[in-house]
C-alpha cells in the first residue's frame, strides 16, 4: 500500500480494502460488478477501460453459421462476448439444438452459458485456456465431428489446428471484434503520479498489451512497478514478458469473485510487506 492510501484509510472508510486504489481495466459494459464489489470493501476504483467489443466485421458469415447450428456436432464457446454476442442472436427465434454440445473455455464463460439457460457439456476443471479444453475427454476422439468455434477476431489458432489434427472438420466463426479504446490517459497518468494506485487488474493478455502501449514511454516505468492481479497464467506470462518487476497475484479464473479473492490475497501481502 503507498504511504497516500495509508494516510487516507480512515477517511476511505474501514472495510477489507480500505486505503487501496485499484485499476480496473475490464471493458466498460463488464466492469460494473466488479467495481462495485470492491467499492463495498472501501476500496478507491479507477475505471480505465483497455478492451472496447465491437460487432463482427462481417456479420453475415456469424448468421450463415448460426442457420445452420444443427449441422455442427460440438459448439465451442472463447469468451463471455462470444456467448453473449451468439446466444442473444441464435435464441431470438429458435431452440438450441439438442444435438449440439457446448464447450466453454472457462468459468466466466460458462457462467454467462448458465445465465442463457445453456450449461457447457464440456469445460474444464481447472486452467481455463485452449490446453486445458484440448484435454478433455470430450476434445479427444472427434475424428469426423464437425466443430464451430465462437470467438473475436484472431486470437490463438492451438484450438482449431489441434482439432483439425484430431480429425476435425473446423468452422470458425467471428462474433465480436476487439478494439483499443481512445480513452484519455491524463486522469490515469496523474493517479500513477500521485501513488494512488496499488493494485492493477487485467483479465486478458491483449488487455495487458492494451494498457502496456496506451500508457507510453513515461506510464511503463510506473506501470512495471506496480502489482498486478491477473486473471490466467497467461497473462502472467505475458507480464513478466513486458518487464513487470511488482508482485503479479494470479486467480483461479477471471471470473469477479475469483479476481476479488486474488485483490483480497494481493492486499495482505502489501499491507504485511510480504512484497
Amino acid at each position: 500500500m503507498t504511504a497516500s492510501a495509508d494516510e487516507n484509510a480512515a477517511a476511505e472508510g474501514n472495510g477489507p480494502l480500505a486505503g487501496l486504489g485499484i485499476l480496473v481495466t475490464r471493458p466498460a459494459a463488464q466492469a460494473e460488478p466488479f467495481c462495485n464489489a470492491l467499492e463495498t470493501e472501501d476500496a478507491t476504483v479507477i475505471r480505465f477501460p483497455v478492451l472496447e467489443i465491437l460487432a463482427p466485421s462481417d456479420p453475415t458469415n456469424l448468421r450463415e453459421v448460426l442457420d445452420r447450428l444443427d449441422d455442427f456436432d460440438i459448439a465451442v464457446f472463447i469468451s463471455p462476448n462470444a456467448v453473449q454476442r451468439v446466444l442473444n442472436l441464435a435464441l431470438a427465434d429458435r431452440e438450441w439444438p439438442a444435438t449440439t454440445q457446448i464447450a466453454a473455455i472457462g468459468n466466466r464463460t460458462a457462467q454467462e452459458l448458465k445465465g442463457f439457460g445453456r450449461p457447457a457439456d464440456i469445460l474444464p476443471p481447472r486452467r481455463f485456456d485452449s490446453e486445458a479444453l484440448l484435454a478433455q475427454e470430450a476434445m479427444q476422439d472427434v475424428a469426423g465431428k464437425r466443430v464451430v468455434i465462437f470467438r473475436g477476431d484472431g486470437g490463438r489458432e492451438l484450438l482449431g489446428d489441434t482439432l483439425k489434427e484430431r480429425g476435425a472438420e473446423v468452422t470458425f466463426a467471428e462474433a465480436y471484434r476487439r478494439g483499443r479504446p481512445e480513452g484519455d490517459t491524463g486522469e490515469l497518468m496523474y493517479s500513477f503520479s500521485r501513488g494512488q494506485i496499488d493494485i492493477i487488474t487485467i483479465t486478458s493478455g491483449e488487455g495487458l498489451r492494451n494498457l502496456y502501449e496506451m500508457v507510453g514511454k513515461l506510464g511503463r516505468m510506473w506501470l512495471r512497478k506496480t502489482p498486478l492481479v491477473v486473471g490466467s497464467e497467461r497473462i502472467a506470462e505475458i507480464a513478466q514478458e513486458l518487464g513487470f518487476k511488482a508482485a503479479v497475484e494470479t486467480a483461479e479464473d477471471p471470473t469477479d469473485a475469483a479476481m476479488l479473492a486474488a485483490v483480497h490475497r494481493l492486499a495482505e501481502q502489501l499491507r504485511t510487506g510480504g512484497v
